[in-house]
This record gives C-alpha cells, sequence and structure tokens, in this order.
C-alpha cells in the first residue's frame, strides 16, 4: 500500500464533486454571505434589525431512512430530510434559520449520489431562504460498506433577545394547534425497516394503494421553519414543539412548565394511512406508534385561545394544514391522548 487511493479515499473524485456543486451551494447564498466556495469556512453577518441578536445552532440527522433510500435508489428527498430536522428545531425556539452546513459520509465517494444529496439540500435550503455555508462529503473505506452512506446537518439561528420562546407562558386554557404532516418525515425507521423485512417489499405496491412502497415511505419532510417564521410575525406562541422521536407524547412534554397538563384530542385529525398500515402489519401498540411516529402531526403551537383564528390564518397563508387538536389543562405535568 503505497498511497492515500490504495487505502480506499478517492481524493480525484473529491475534486469532482467540488466542481459539481459549486454553483448549488452558492444559489442559496444571498448578499449577507461572507467568503467564498471552497475556501475553509465561509460566514454570514447578522440580518439587520436586530438590537442584541442570540445566535442558535442544532445539528441533526436522516437516521436510518438513509438505508431504505440506499436499498431503494431514492436519494432525491433526504435532503428536505436533514434541513427539515435542523430548521425546525431552530425554529421551535423561536429563531430563525439562517444558515446551514451538511455533513455526507460514505463508505466509497460516489460523485452522482453525493451532487444528488448536495443538490437536494440545496433545494430544500433554497426553498426555506437558509444559505449552505459549506460541508463535507468524507469517505470512510472499511469502516462503512461502500455504497453505505450517512447525511447530517448543523443549522444556524438568530432571535432577538427576550423574544425566544418561554415555555412558562405556556398556561391552562391554552389550545395546542397541530400543523399537519401527510408523512413519516424522518423518524422511527428503524422499526419501518424491521416491519418493512418482513411485509413490505420496496418496489411493491404500498398496502390499498397504486403506489411503490419506496417512494410512500421516502416521501421528504416537509420544512415547517418558513410557516412557523410566518406565525412569528403574527402572534408571540406560548410554546413550540417540533414532532420528531418521542412523537407527541415526548416532545409536547418538552413545552410543559409544572402544573400543566396537554390534553390532546385523538379524533381531531386523520391520522395518515401509512401509520394504520405500520400499525397493522408489525402488530404495534397505539402507545408506541404515538411513542415512535408523529402519528400526522409533525409541528405543535400552543397559543392563547384569543390567537387560535390568527395561528390558523397564518399556517394557511403558508400553505400547510393545521387544526386544533387540544388544550392545557391544570395537573400533573403530563400530554394524556383522549
Amino acid at each position: 500500500m503505497t498511497s492515500y487511493e490504495d487505502a480506499g479515499v478517492n481524493l480525484d473524485a473529491a475534486d469532482e464533486l467540488i466542481e459539481r456543486i459549486g454553483w448549488r451551494v452558492t444559489s442559496t447564498w444571498t448578499e449577507d454571505v461572507v467568503g467564498g466556495f471552497g475556501g475553509f469556512a465561509a460566514g454570514i453577518q447578522v440580518p439587520t434589525g436586530y438590537k442584541h441578536p442570540v445566535l442558535m445552532m442544532a445539528t441533526d440527522g436522516v437516521g436510518t431512512k438513509a438505508e431504505i433510500a440506499r436499498q431503494a435508489g431514492m436519494l432525491e428527498g433526504l435532503g428536505y430530510d436533514a434541513v427539515a430536522m435542523v430548521a425546525d428545531d431552530l425554529v421551535a425556539a423561536g429563531a430563525t434559520p439562517i444558515a446551514l452546513t451538511d455533513y455526507i459520509a460514505m463508505g466509497l465517494l460516489d460523485v452522482d449520489k453525493a451532487e444528488t444529496l448536495v443538490e437536494s439540500i440545496c433545494d430544500a435550503c433554497n426553498e426555506a431562504d437558509i444559505a449552505v455555508l459549506g460541508g463535507e462529503t468524507a469517505e470512510h473505506p472499511g469502516v462503512m460498506g461502500k455504497d453505505e452512506f450517512d447525511l447530517s446537518a448543523t443549522a444556524l439561528g438568530i432571535v432577538e433577545l427576550g423574544e425566544e420562546i418561554n415555555i412558562e407562558a405556556v398556561s391552562p386554557g391554552d389550545a395546542i394547534v397541530g400543523v399537519l404532516s401527510p408523512n413519516l418525515r424522518s423518524n422511527g425507521f428503524s422499526l419501518v425497516r424491521a416491519i418493512a423485512a418482513k411485509h413490505l417489499p420496496l418496489d411493491a405496491d404500498f398496502p390499498d394503494t397504486t403506489t411503490p412502497t419506496a417512494q410512500v415511505l421516502l416521501q421528504p419532510s416537509i420544512i415547517y421553519a418558513p410557516a412557523i417564521v410566518n406565525l412569528l410575525a403574527r402572534v408571540k406562541p406560548h410554546g413550540l414543539a417540533h414532532i420528531t422521536g418521542g412523537g407527541l407524547p415526548g416532545n409536547v412534554l418538552r413545552i410543559l412548565p409544572e402544573g400543566t397538563r396537554a390534553m390532546i384530542d385523538r379524533p381531531a385529525w386523520e391520522v395518515p394511512h401509512v401509520f394504520d398500515v405500520l400499525q397493522r402489519l408489525g402488530a404495534v401498540p397505539v402507545g408506541e406508534m404515538f411513542r415512535t411516529f408523529n402519528m400526522g402531526v409533525g409541528f405543535v403551537a400552543v397559543v392563547a385561545q384569543d390567537d387560535v383564528g390568527t395561528t390558523l390564518k397564518a399556517m394557511e397563508s403558508s400553505e400547510v394544514d393545521a387544526v386544533v387538536i387540544g388544550e392545557i389543562t391544570e395537573g400533573t405535568r403530563g400530554v394524556e391522548l383522549l
């Protein structure tokens, strides 16, 4: 063994990838970006209008949804999943996402696959007004299989000091508004993969549909951040929750102060078909389904009753569906599914 390439790392492929993705990355840039593409780092100026800006950061990945995408050869939507996971975490704290970096690890650098992933990330960031400042694509020969990969991202957000979401404002009588999700997003895929391996061939039609199973399972995440930023310009939510791993019980709990209880009315929204099929084929208890998946609610806003109408109109103007799914009451801190 006499070279890095002999050890399994192709530097020429890395250079080719940089040449291919440069214009896609810079397409997300505004005049606030400082630096150039291909350097060691790029920056972004604090947008005007902030007196005491607070910077917030979030990191997450797409999890084992990437494995189903690899098996099906369908990587095009994963960038939306990566962006949604971090941008929606930031906006749940009241911050506006403004910049992002990505990380792709591959057993063997496949330039076409890496380009597809970066293109998807850039498309998602363009829709969400987020600048892609850079990233890293790494080869891990001997550690990952040649066609295996992982995808994650880190996002930067900004909020005026004092305008962060303060969950102490959550109080009995507040309404719980659920922002709906038509699909799995990117949580719970270890369970999805276990069920699919036994009951759901990826190239067969998903039960009761004419859509291939892989396409149903890999539908990209909705990015809620633009809609929530729009909401924040209209009302002051008492609490915001991004419904990821842990589902409604685990994530709504995170925004409840002591002495408050979230009463969630399960019939208030229609659970998407994909969850019914997974529950039936996997014989998964209802409680486990709600702890693992979003079950059709990808984001939650807790608002004063007087702000419910404005909240629903804000969601409608952002072209996302939302309904009132419950209420905050006095009681032992917790989430109850009715």
